[in-house]
């Protein structure tokens, strides 16, 4: 066997520094920034250090190759954990400290993971109004995932989910359909018995898609904060929510003899089933829930529904210990849901968050753009305004991306293009190819507000709201909300 001389080497002295661990200057750049495109995270004021859960990256992991080393020992350098002993951390047992600066690459796989079980809603839609499944999904339960590409994602679909409308419009798509009926609006899946080896426990995954139809944007719009009062034995009036995401989530077909339940109860259903059928496995559960848009706001708000209710507590094998299964959402491009007092009542109940937010996006900033957390005190807190019960209060932790095309505004919004910017692609043509999606969201709300059709709807929207409801929305939210909508419109016109 040939030898290998290696060269001398010197010893270190303690003011050299140890090359186990890569350090990086703040002007290293580890991956080439694109002019319209970049994650853009806080500045770090240390030096990378390990994370509080001892967890070394080494240089292969970032993509950065070390030049030298002196132990010539690669076994020496800790590996990253797998998924199957760091679920917690990713989940936000710890609200994700040291995890977003720098994106830890198993947070940063977990959360493209989640945004592609989102797009699959989007793909699997159907807005084809000739089709006999228009405003459904295309495909049946079982070949869903596999239909839109995601045969191998460890995940079986049990049910679908409708959401109805509380506004009735007539459809110029195709007259025959009810506007006021259900509409598929996301699924509920369950990892398979090999996933659950990978990931470490058996996770109930919850998706909804964004807005799509005229009526849902309509509901965006009726952005007065109303009480949640979610559980009848405990009301709690102070925590309120957006009045049109809360009546997206609980209305149902209730002029109908055969009617859907409402959104709310279709999933807490299926939820409590599911809690069942895995409590007296001995498993380690989770609930997983991801959305875009609209999608995110209808997460964040089951999230606490479950919480509230607690549907997410099992009992364990001691007689009276009670284990709280983790409530994690990871919202894509979300508006502010409710006010403060609603962002209080989660933290409490234990509802973790993750918002994934590109800070160039409009949605992310409404409902709320002037009144909301950042606009209830005044002078650091000593005194607060009158109107703060009415400010939205984002709830989570904030993940910032920085993107934006100017040959192609809508794509800050674009459910692709997140999940294009979080892969980091290496040239401008894979982002090109993002822009062309499924779900370039601000262009299907500019056609719809400056459309032909909306001055025909508008009309029947006046005509058909309770008066007693509009003169109760002319009060201190109608200053906190109908404001926002408005910047929201003239937005969606200029771009």
């Amino acid at each position: 066997m040939a030898s290998v001389t290696h060269p001398p080497i010197t010893p270190i002295t303690p003011t050299t520094p140890n090359t186990d661990q890569i350090t990086f200057s703040r002007t290293f750049h580890p991956t080439k920034s694109h002019p319209f495109g970049q994650v853009s995270l806080p500045t770090r004021k240390n030096h990378l250090s390990p994370l509080n859960h001892s967890i070394v990256i080494s240089g292969s992991a970032l993509g950065i190759t070390a030049a030298n080393n002196v132990n010539n020992n690669v076994s020496n350098i800790t590996a990253r954990p797998s998924l199957a002993n760091f679920w917690r951390e990713v989940q936000g047992c710890n609200n994700w400290e040291n995890l977003l600066d720098p994106l830890h690459p198993l947070l940063r796989q977990e959360i493209i993971r989640y945004g592609e079980f989102v797009t699959a809603s989007y793909k699997a839609f159907d807005l084809d109004p000739t089709s006999k499944r228009y405003l459904n999904c295309k495909f049946g339960k079982k070949r869903m995932l596999s239909e839109v590409g995601m045969s191998n994602s460890g995940y079986e679909v049990t049910k679908y989910i409708y959401a109805t409308p509380d506004i009735n419009l007539p459809n110029m798509s195709n007259p025959s359909f009810s506007s006021s009926s259900g509409r598929w609006i996301g699924y509920v899946a369950v990892s398979s018995d090999e996933a659950v080896k990978r990931l470490g426990r058996r996770d109930i995954l919850i998706t909804f898609r964004g807005t799509v139809t005229n009526q849902e944007w309509i509901s965006n719009l009726m952005s007065s904060l109303r009480p949640a009062m979610l559980d009848p034995y405990n009301p709690l009036p102070e925590v309120k929510v957006e009045s049109g995401f809360l009546s997206l989530y609980t209305s149902d077909e209730s002029s109908s003899k055969f009617g859907l339940e409402s959104c709310r109860e279709q999933l807490l259903s299926e939820v409590s089933r599911l809690m069942n059928k895995y409590r007296g496995e001995n498993e380690r559960l989770s609930i997983s829930l991801a959305g875009h848009s609209m999608g995110s706001a209808l997460a964040i708000l089951l999230a606490y529904d479950i919480a509230e209710l607690g549907l997410n507590k099992k009992k364990s094998n001691k007689k009276t210990a009670t284990e709280v299964v983790p409530v994690t959402v990871f919202s894509f491009g979300g508006p502010r849901v409710g006010n403060s007092e609603f962002k209080n009542r989660c933290e409490e109940l234990g509802v973790k968050v993750l918002r994934i937010a590109n800070v160039n996006d409009p949605i992310t900033k409404l409902p709320g753009v002037v009144f909301n957390e950042n606009f209830r005190v005044l002078l650091g807190g000593k005194y607060e305004f009158p109107w703060s019960c009415s400010c939205y209060a984002h709830v989570g932790v904030e993940l910032m991306l920085d993107f934006f095309n100017v040959q192609n505004p809508s794509c800050v919004h674009d459910l692709d293009t997140y999940i294009g910017l979080l892969r980091r692609p290496k040239n401008d043509e894979v982002l090109k190819q993002q822009f062309d999606g499924v779900n370039s969201l601000l262009e299907k709300a500019r056609e719809f507000l400056s459309g032909s059709q909306t001055m025909k709807i508008l009309p029947g929207v006046v005509t058909a709201c309770n008066y007693h409801d509009l003169l109760n929305s002319v009060s201190r939210d109608i200053v906190c909300s109908w404001s926002d909508e408005l910047l929201f419109g003239l937005v969606l016109l200029l771009l």
